[in-house]
């Protein structure tokens, strides 16, 4: 069954954080995709009738091998993929426990403070979700960033 091109794709995924055990601070987890050799946050389409938190939860868990407790949910990102509309919806998400294995989709995780974790991003339309979950986690934001 093929879906027609105009039909946008329904995604979702969070931005998967921890506190750093050696620091406390947070520490943000990317996922490397080899099939694109980039680092994105854990995601991925919605199965048929799936809810979008539900979803964002089991991506993560798929991907990362992380259990996670949802917090608020954070932006909406809508651009094209394959030639075709994407939405994806957003959730905090703090790890509450982990054990990653590698997979032909994903890789790699990296878990990296807040201003490494945006530079780290192959996307630039990823990168404001780190301001995103820094501000509903209540943490300032780093002075003197580049944009």
């Amino acid at each position: 069954m093929s879906t027609p091109k105009d039909t946008t794709v329904q995604a979702a995924g969070c931005v998967l954080w921890r506190r750093s055990p050696s620091t406390g601070e947070p520490e943000l987890c990317l996922v490397h995709r080899p099939k694109y050799d980039d680092w994105s946050w854990p995601k991925g389409k919605l199965k048929r009738g799936e809810a979008a938190l539900d979803g964002a939860l089991r991506e993560v868990a798929e991907e990362t091998g992380c259990r996670a407790e949802p917090g608020p949910e954070l932006s909406t990102l809508r651009y094209e993929a394959n030639g075709r509309p994407k939405q994806v919806r957003y959730w905090a998400a703090e790890a509450v426990s982990c054990a990653f294995s590698p997979t032909d989709e994903v890789d790699r995780v990296l878990w990296l403070p807040p201003e490494a974790a945006r530079a780290r991003l192959t996307q630039p339309h990823d990168r404001p979700l780190v301001d995103a979950l820094l501000a509903v986690l209540h943490l300032p934001e780093p002075v003197g960033r580049p944009e």
